[in-house]
Order: C-alpha cells, then structure tokens, then sequence
C-alpha cells in the first residue's frame, strides 16, 4: 500500500512530508501487522483505544469532542473498506494541529 498516496487522497492540506515520515517510522511495526494495520470504525473497542492510546497519549488532548472527531474521521473515510492506521491517524493529528509532533528536530 502506498501510505502517502492513501494521506492525500483524504487529507484536507497538502501533506506535511515530514510528519509523514516520522508517523510511518514511528507506525512501521504497527503497519507490518495485518491485525493492526487498519482502523475498524465499526469495533467500539477499536475506537476506544485510538482514543485512550492516541489522542490522549500519543497527542496529549485531554478535549470532549475526541470521540466527535474520531467519527468524523471514519465518515470521511467511510468509502475506503480498508481504513489505514497511519492515515487514520495522520487525519487525527492534522485536525488537531499536532502533525509537529512527528517531524524529527
């Protein structure tokens, strides 16, 4: 799958490439499991833990609209069967305004 490709199909701005890059090396293990690859929107324990182990994690939001925003991410992606993580995720991070937290210093 072309990760990158799959980002600009569905991103709102043009592609932070940096982020990109640094999300792919920091997802890469995650990306190389079948069982992890993809986001099931339909799998309430799914969405759960994109909230608990990215949004608040990984990002640091603490916000009520989490679980708006995660839903608002599967309904803009909802003609793709397959939902990539890494653009699940890259989708969540540019909504936020936290694609900096990938770009390496």
């Amino acid at each position: 799958m072309d990760h990158l490709s799959d980002i600009k199909k569905f991103a709102r701005k043009p592609v932070n490439d940096a982020a990109f890059a640094g999300m792919a090396k920091a997802y890469a293990l995650v990306m190389a499991k079948p069982d992890t690859r993809y986001v099931a929107c339909s799998d309430a324990g799914e969405l759960e833990r994109v909230r608990e182990n990215f949004l608040k994690k990984k990002l640091g939001l603490k916000t009520a609209d989490l679980d708006q925003s995660i839903k608002a991410i599967c309904d803009h992606m909802k003609a793709d069967r397959t939902k990539s993580r890494l653009t699940f995720y890259y989708l969540l991070a540019e909504h936020y305004g936290k694609l900096d937290l990938f770009v390496k210093k």
